[in-house]
């Protein structure tokens, strides 16, 4: 038994090394473009330059059933304790449903605000950028490995963080629709730990997490038209 389990030894670590080879040559770079065109993942965008030196990145679109200015309510009421992110919302939103409404008392919104982005309120995201109907910028800036926010500009560094933005981008296109895309951009530290983190969770989470709002978004958007 001990020899055949030893057989087996090299067999799975081959198995591994293969599994990791396609996911970094062929899966991964799919997920982290995702709906994107080549031309929408290479440009710049709004927001890029607030994490000058990310060492993760990922653009992913799709395409709306309405205008800008009927998608941007729908961004603008997003936060925690406002209307949910409109994902997976047990995994995201305490379990609450995200609204299928518009609300005009979250209508509101400024750069500077937070939206709170967990129960007891100690993570949030902070609102970098605003352009309406053209533009929205989340900052993140989180202690490791608790995940509770800081203030990058009036607290030091803590010795593992991760600093990202989430930004929206929205542009019409032909038809009346809105062509959505979203920009992420992260920086971590120390990134020996970090980067496995990120590759075996942080991406794969993102893209589930992402591609459900898209969804989620297209089918609000529809209903509403």
């Amino acid at each position: 038994m001990s020899g055949h389990r030893l057989a087996l030894g090299p067999a799975a670590v081959a198995t591994a090394v293969v599994a990791l080879a396609l996911h970094g040559v062929i899966l991964r770079p799919r997920m982290l473009t995702w709906g994107a065109t080549p031309d929408e993942a290479a440009r710049g965008y709004p927001g890029d330059d607030l994490v000058p030196e990310a060492d993760s990145s990922s653009t992913m679109a799709t395409t709306l059933p309405a205008p800008p200015e009927q998608v941007w309510p729908w961004l603008v009421q997003m936060g925690g304790d406002r209307a949910g992110w409109y994902s997976w919302d047990r995994l995201d939103h305490m379990g609450e449903p995200s609204a299928d409404v518009i609300v005009p008392a979250w209508q509101s919104l400024e750069e500077g605000q937070r939206l709170i982005a967990a129960p007891d309120g100690q993570s949030w995201f902070t609102v970098a950028l605003l352009e309406p109907e053209q533009t929205l910028v989340l900052q993140s800036n989180l202690e490791l490995p608790s995940g509770h926010s800081f203030d990058a500009r009036s607290t030091p560094l803590p010795r593992a963080y991760m600093d990202g933005v989430w930004g929206f981008h929205l542009r019409p296109v032909p038809g009346g629709g809105t062509r959505l895309v979203v920009r992420t951009r992260g920086l971590s530290r120390p990134r020996r730990f970090t980067w496995p983190f990120d590759l075996l969770f942080g991406e794969p989470a993102h893209f589930i997490m992402q591609t459900r709002q898209f969804h989620n978004l297209r089918t609000r958007l529809g209903r509403a038209s």
